[in-house]
């Protein structure tokens, strides 16, 4: 199939038909001329029988090592189990395909590196979808961050609070099938951030949490209980001499905030502070001293990619960011060029998060040098 342009769009094959590729991955490949939603598989044949007539997709499947092996696809979007993603990505690179996949990447940064490494070696397009990069705010405190705005910066702070039913999170709730909670869930975006942000870490130390035994289903039929956390932090020391404090719970009542919760993403510069929060994602928090901090407007520039046909003013500001998630992969792929957030950068996020449940169990500080590219 061709674009307007003559060109042959990316034919991407979903891989997972839940809520996160209806609400996000579905929606940006449909505004983007260069693609093309080919395929879709889900283990669920009921699910994946709406999805097929909703999305208006002929090729469907339920295997989807077969279906990364299939000439009718160029790509593939991973939105599975944490558990199947080092199979299917794996299966992707063989296969040749461009592959995007929901983070955590892996259980453990050992599966995550070999998923680096096959699809590095196959010279496929690879992307993580740390989907909070491509917030505005977090753009422009990216921004402000490199050209010296802020001068040299000193802390990074993250909170994420949610209030969420205490009821089962199904497979997300077994270390043998998501490998941590909260930590791997919430977090590993935050220690992504600033990684991006501030460059490598050293060395961390931090502590995890369960409370919430979740051992009943949101229809009220019993489960086994979670063993995964429901809180999680850390303190970072940078290799720049920055210091990081990160905290995460699904637990802190009355952070509702419509379903998208508190987030909060602070730089402290020599020269200023700057803010990101999800609420908010087209503004940005800025003060120094003498000044408060204050919310000031995301430059136009900032608010989309440059090319993207999104309108920034159309759509609930916190959720249609995420489309430039999508807009990034199919970018990558269409320019011929690495994108950017890679599985390399899942894997340094990785190593970090793993590193914090090591240093909760050995109770001592963990260095983290970056992964060997």
């Amino acid at each position: 199939m061709s674009s307007d342009s003559g060109t042959k769009r990316v034919r991407v094959a979903i891989i997972g038909a839940g809520a996160v590729s209806d609400y996000h991955h579905v929606p940006a490949l449909r505004m983007d001329p260069r693609a093309e939603l080919a395929a879709v598989c889900d283990a669920d044949e009921g699910l994946l029988a709406k999805r097929k007539g909703d999305w208006g997709v002929e090729l469907a499947s339920t295997d989807p090592i077969a279906l990364c092996a299939s000439d009718a696809i160029d790509a593939v979007i991973i939105a599975t189990p944490n558990f199947t993603h080092h199979p299917i990505a794996t299966a992707a690179a063989r296969g040749g395909k461009h592959v995007m996949c929901e983070k955590p990447l892996g259980l453990n940064a050992h599966e995550v590196r070999e998923m680096y490494e096959a699809a590095r070696d196959a010279n496929v397009v690879h992307m993580t979808a740390f989907t909070y990069r491509f917030a505005p705010s977090m753009r422009y405190l990216r921004h402000l961050l490199k050209s010296g705005a802020l001068g040299t910066p000193r802390h990074f702070r993250s909170q994420r609070f949610l209030d969420w039913p205490e009821t089962s999170w199904g497979w997300r709730q077994y270390k043998d099938k998501a490998g941590a909670g909260d930590l791997f869930d919430m977090t590993i975006h935050r220690i992504d951030f600033a990684l991006d942000l501030l460059g490598p870490l050293a060395r961390v130390c931090g502590a995890v949490a369960r409370f919430a035994p979740r051992t009943t289903t949101p229809d009220g039929r019993a489960c086994a209980q979670s063993d995964v956390d429901d809180w999680s932090c850390l303190i970072g020391e940078f290799a720049s001499g920055a210091t990081g404090v990160w905290e995460g719970t699904t637990l802190a009542k009355g952070y509702g905030r419509n379903g998208f919760g508190h987030e909060w993403a602070e730089i402290n510069g020599s020269e200023g502070s700057a803010v990101y929060r999800l609420h908010e994602p087209n503004t940005i928090l800025l003060g120094k001293t003498g000044s408060d901090l204050a919310p000031v407007p995301v430059p136009s520039e900032f608010l989309k990619p440059a090319d993207s046909p999104r309108d920034p003013s159309q759509g609930e500001p916190a959720t249609v960011f995420r489309y430039d998630l999508v807009w990034e992969f199919i970018s990558a792929i269409a320019e011929g060029r690495p994108a950017v957030p890679s599985f390399y950068d899942g894997l340094n996020a990785q190593l970090i998060a793993d590193s914090v449940l090591e240093s909760y169990e050995k109770r001592t500080w963990i260095e983290t040098p970056l992964a060997k590219p």
